[in-house]
């Protein structure tokens, strides 16, 4: 930016938002700043002295020059404009030198189809000050990005530093240069349960652009997020990261997108992946007053000066700190600033360790906030630093605490009125995770084991009731096995509708494998297989494979650990569905074996014929059809000997499947009609759609195949799948339209339906779209 001038400042002062113009303020120090709507002159007369006290002192030139390189450019002077290169642009514009009258643009009932776009930036801190080199640094990084893929800043520095802060404050002015997405995920870098796996965030993050069936492996899932953002302008917030390595699947493809990541940790394995670089310092000694005077008044940290600078060296220009500290002055308004810069000097070596801004410094202002807490807030400040969740509810916390929700509600606002607990929209709360340590080192010193201990338990149960909750409503025809609760849960949500119960599942799924190795570690083994059990609708509908197999693998062996041969029985079957989907056939085979002959060991005629229809299935997809149909034909003669209606219709519908596949199209037509009838009959419209489709091919089989009815059938199948919700069921009806006007010698339409099943695949099922796009690259395609 060259000389300043005062048309410029004028025009930024227009534009400048409240905090903008309270930052001018604070440089320029016995100017009075007009309001927006005062006379222009006044605006204009302030400009003029600016500038030419500008011209005598370079420091504040430069300080002038990076407070206009951050307030929001807004319109400019002079109305030229131009477009060139590989330019996009979204919605109504106009390009023009001059126009004469009103233009107008009009939406003649457009709406944006798909999910909303992401918007998940956490909010930025209410009260911040200085950060404006920082601001700059960051902003001429982004500026200086000529790359050709996506510009990745790692923001680093000490904890309570204000990072994420900063990290926030930049996203969110950012917003309109990003308009396809702000993505924001915290992956727990220091978190005492380890960091979130790669893996886990890319489900979040592709489910949050409409993809809720996500690929098992990382690799795949990376694979296809590349994929999903390959021309997005996104934001993407990685927060607490721990190195590198967690680090480099997130990244998207697009060149256009930013990826901003804060870590404790400096991440020099990044530089190999083109990252920039900054270092985040503590806030210098005027900085850190101006903070207290923010959270506490002028008048109030000017009559105590010099105890206000005490206190910032005592808090060692940490942001996190000066904000508890600040919390608990603006909470005792009577009380000295002076008394307070005493209490926290008192302990022998501790200013020692607060001059050298470690950590000691947090744990300095927290101790003190946290000896001002009632014995009741105390104490559940403590219990909460002990569940190993990463966010809460009321009703978490309640459990946690013993309380009832409304009595949980106030100890929340005590303890975010204090800034001890951080507030993230409506019913969700978390710790900074150096509170959370703070509050659980509390509770080692002043808790007994068995009280800790209880807490954590409360929470997992509290899990286990919500979680089976969900399961019963989503899926109801899934017996429902023992639960063993030490206590009552209380609290637990009513699910209004089963995309509600789904939700929540999905939502919590990271903190239910946390609890699940909680009550793993304690050794809470029938709460652990149940946990796993309760999870199943997670497992069936969205479908993450590694998740699937390793829960189970738990599961087992928790089951047999807890002396529970139902609980065995169930993990082995429902996890052999996990390993069968994910196409490891002969793992499946050997979990539905030890299922069979555990079965029939104990008499359990249930269960047997589950394990068999398992078998059927592993060899139906591995492709040995006469093994598949003499196990699909064993299970169907129990069930129907025990009564087992559905379970009969879904062993038939395999049964027909079988047929359809080894040409024997009239049997299969007989069986297909008959599970289709019986599942419309339970209600089980998933299935009886799976049955309808199988039906649909089986009329277009054979010499003289019926196409019209199969595509009546097929068409019919696809709507209600729609209607279900499965997408990967739709594109596999799609490519059986395909087949079908293959076989009646339409080559045209049948591309046109392996086009439409491929863009369905793509988002949920990499093989099958592989497998789609092979087809649709062979010379006979059609």
């Amino acid at each position: 930016m060259g000389q300043l001038t005062v048309p410029e400042l004028v025009a930024a002062l227009g534009r400048a938002d409240e905090a903008g113009r309270r930052t001018l303020a604070g440089l320029v120090p016995g100017e009075r700043l007009p309001q927006e709507d005062e006379d222009p002159l006044t605006t204009t007369a302030l400009a003029v002295r600016l500038v030419v006290a500008a011209e005598a002192r370079p420091e504040l030139a430069e300080t002038l020059r990076l407070w206009l390189a951050l307030v929001p450019s807004g319109a400019r002077a002079s109305t030229a404009n131009s477009i060139a290169g590989d330019t996009r642009i979204s919605g109504g514009a106009v390009q023009a030198g001059e126009i004469q009258g009103g233009v107008h643009f009009h939406d003649h009932g457009r709406q944006r189809s798909g999910p909303p776009v992401p918007r998940q930036l956490i909010p930025g801190p209410a009260h911040f000050t200085d950060r404006l080199p920082d601001l700059a640094a960051l902003e001429a990084l982004r500026a200086a990005h000529r790359g050709t893929s996506p510009l990745t800043v790692v923001v680093t520095g000490t904890a309570g530093v204000g990072k994420t802060a900063l990290t926030s404050r930049w996203l969110h002015g950012l917003t309109a240069d990003y308009p396809d997405g702000q993505l924001y995920a915290d992956l727990r870098g220091h978190s005492k349960d380890g960091p979130v796996r790669p893996g886990a965030v890319l489900g979040q993050f592709l489910r949050a652009f409409g993809l809720n069936q996500v690929p098992a492996s990382l690799a795949e899932q990376a694979a296809l997020w590349r994929t999903v953002t390959a021309e997005l302008r996104i934001a993407v917030h990685l927060d607490n990261a721990f190195s590198a390595a967690q680090i480099r699947p997130l990244l998207p493809a697009a060149a256009t997108a930013l990826v901003a990541v804060t870590s404790r940790n400096r991440l020099p394995g990044l530089s190999v992946d083109g990252a920039a670089f900054h270092q985040v310092d503590v806030l210098d000694p005027a900085a850190a007053v101006e903070l207290l005077r923010r959270r506490l008044g002028g008048e109030r940290v000017a009559r105590e000066s010099e105890a206000a600078y005490r206190l910032a060296q005592l808090c060692a220009g940490l942001p996190l700190a000066l904000c508890v500290a600040g919390a608990r002055m603006a909470a005792r308004p009577r009380q000295s600033l002076t008394a307070m810069t005493r209490a926290m000097s008192r302990e022998d070596g501790r200013l020692g360790t607060l001059k050298a801004g470690g950590e000691r410094a947090v744990e300095t202002a927290l101790d003190e906030s946290y000896a001002a807490l009632s014995d009741e807030t105390a104490r559940g400040y403590r219990q909460l630093g002990l569940p190993p969740v990463a966010e809460w509810s009321a009703a978490v916390a309640a459990a946690a605490c013993g309380f009832t929700v409304e009595a949980a509600e106030r100890l929340l606002d005590e303890l975010i009125e204090v800034n001890l607990v951080e507030e993230l929209g409506p019913d969700r709360y978390r710790f900074h995770d150096l509170v959370r340590l703070h509050a659980a080192q509390l509770a080692a010193a002043h808790d007994s084991s068995d009280a800790r201990e209880d807490t954590v338990r409360r929470v997992v149960d509290w899990y286990l009731a919500a979680a089976t909750a969900a399961e019963a409503l989503l899926s109801p025809s899934h017996r429902t096995l023992r639960r063993d609760y030490a206590n009552t849960p209380t609290g637990v949500p009513r699910f209004e509708d089963t995309s509600t119960a789904l939700a929540w599942l999905d939502a919590e799924r990271l903190d239910l494998m946390s609890l699940l190795t909680a009550a793993v570690d304690r050794g809470w083994d029938a709460t652990a297989w149940q946990l796993v059990d309760a999870a199943q609708p997670l497992f069936l509908r969205l479908r993450p494979y590694d998740l699937w197999v390793e829960t189970h693998r738990i599961g087992v062996a928790a089951a047999e650990r807890a002396g529970h041969p139902e609980g065995v029985s169930r993990m082995l079957t429902t996890g052999g569905a996990g390993l069968r989907n994910s196409a490891r056939y002969d793992e499946a085979i050997d979990w539905f074996t030890r299922a069979l002959e555990d079965a029939r060991r104990d008499g359990d005629r249930r269960v047997e014929a589950q394990a068999l229809h398992g078998l059927g299935q592993s060899h139906r997809l591995a492709g040995r059809l006469e093994r598949a149909a003499s196990l699909f034909t064993e299970a169907l003669a129990l069930r129907e000997e025990i009564g087992y209606g559905r379970g009969a219709a879904l062993t038939r519908l395999c049964l027909g499947d079988v047929a359809l596949a080894s040409g024997r199209t009239t049997e299969a037509v007989g069986l297909l009609t008959r599970a289709r009838d019986a599942l419309l009959a339970v209600p089980d419209p998933y299935d009886a759609a799976r049955a309808l489709a199988h039906l649909g091919r089986a009329h277009a089989a054979g010499g003289a195949g019926d196409f019209a009815t199969a595509e009546r059938l097929l068409r019919l199948a696809l709507s209600e799948f729609v209607v279900t919700g499965s997408v990967h069921w739709q594109g596999r009806v799609l490519e059986m339209l395909g087949e079908t006007a293959k076989d009646r010698g339409d080559a045209e339409r049948a591309r046109d339906w392996y086009e439409q099943s491929l863009a369905r695949y793509a988002p949920v099922s990499p093989s099958d779209a592989r497998r789609l796009r092979e087809r649709l690259e062979a010379p006979d395609a059609g």
